[in-house]
């Protein structure tokens, strides 16, 4: 048969059980008369097809709660699969990005990965939107004044600001900074993009290059990170830069918790410069119960979980099957990981 441009036997597909299940009849449909198999990680081990194996796909059940510094065993099985395959051409991430040391790796031995970049763009930008609404309109201390059935209304110097006019730099415009956008342009903000090349990006108000980074967050009332993890971005915002922020302003990082100097932005918001922060990523995960972060009272966190929605698995699983088409069909496909 043809396959992917080239004469070969029928292509071996790797799942987890739960990912064959749901994608199992749209993979029929995709492949018509061509001849395929799906197998698990389990099959691969026990009955030594996993030496066959040509494409796998990551499904957020895989990972399952595994950070990139701590993984399930489950997840560990599937790596040891993917490692004994000398076949494998192509792996699909259920993420939007690839900073897992497996990608990498895996480049590194020509395997092609892709991600499901967008797939959790909404999401995310609304998770922003949320964090930067209750840090804006004083929830955490509203919060706490419930904990002491106190009455405390936001009157005189701790009135809210008005966002209107308020000034948000986005560090990465991917789908997710964009979406971010989009929706601090309907509460009328002004929107300054950053990003590797200064290219207008609607909505954005003004798109600045990546090494005009020190000229924008003195404008900064939000400073927010959707950026991906690269050599660029690693550490990006340090002692230094927030030092540049204005009195006032607050930090959001939804991108990766290496963009950020952790210890930095500890010791920053410990003096209120940023005045606070909404973090869903961190330099570890998941974050140490030692962590000096859980006990500042100007921080939101939560568990690197913006992009979680009951509809998140269906989006992944049609980024993966228009990409499998392409492999098919040896077009180029979506998502390349850099």
């Amino acid at each position: 048969m043809t396959l992917n441009g080239q004469d070969r036997q029928a292509p071996v597909i790797l799942l987890s059980d739960q990912a064959a299940r749901y994608l199992g009849p749209r993979i029929a449909q995709l492949f018509n008369q061509l001849p395929y198999r799906l197998i698990t990680p389990e099959q691969a081990l026990q009955d030594g097809v996993g030496k066959e194996i040509d494409v796998a796909f990551i499904s957020r059940d895989v990972t399952g709660k595994s950070t990139k510094h701590e993984l399930t065993e489950s997840l560990q099985q599937f790596y040891r699969v993917l490692r004994a395959a000398p076949r494998l051409a192509w792996v699909h991430a259920h993420s939007a990005g690839a900073d897992r040391p497996i990608y990498p790796e895996l480049r590194g031995r020509g395997v092609t990965v892709t991600t499901s970049s967008g797939a959790n763009a909404e999401a995310v930008a609304q998770m922003v939107l949320a964090g930067m609404l209750a840090l804006n309109r004083r929830l955490p201390e509203l919060m706490d004044a419930q904990r002491r059935r106190a009455w405390e209304p936001l009157l005189g110097d701790r009135a809210p600001r008005d966002l209107a006019g308020q000034t948000a730099v986005i560090v990465g415009l991917g789908p997710i900074g964009l979406e971010t956008a989009r929706l601090f342009k309907a509460l009328r903000m002004r929107v300054i993009g950053v990003r590797r090349s200064d290219a207008a990006a609607p909505p954005c108000d003004q798109v600045m290059p990546l090494a005009r980074l020190d000229d924008a967050l003195p404008q900064a009332d939000w400073l927010v990170l959707t950026c991906p993890l690269t050599d660029d971005t690693r550490d990006l915002i340090d002692a230094r830069r927030l030092a540049l922020l204005p009195p006032g302003a607050h930090l959001v990082n939804v991108a990766r918790g290496e963009v950020v100097v952790e210890p930095d932005l500890v010791a920053a918001l410990r003096e209120r410069r940023p005045a606070g922060a909404f973090l869903d990523v961190y330099a570890h995960e998941p974050l140490p119960a030692a962590s000096p972060l859980w006990e500042l009272g100007n921080v939101l966190l939560s568990p690197h979980t913006a992009g979680h929605t009951s509809g998140h698995y269906a989006a992944v699983a049609e980024i993966f099957l228009d990409n499998l088409a392409r492999w098919r069909d040896g077009r180029a496909m979506n998502n390349l990981a850099p």
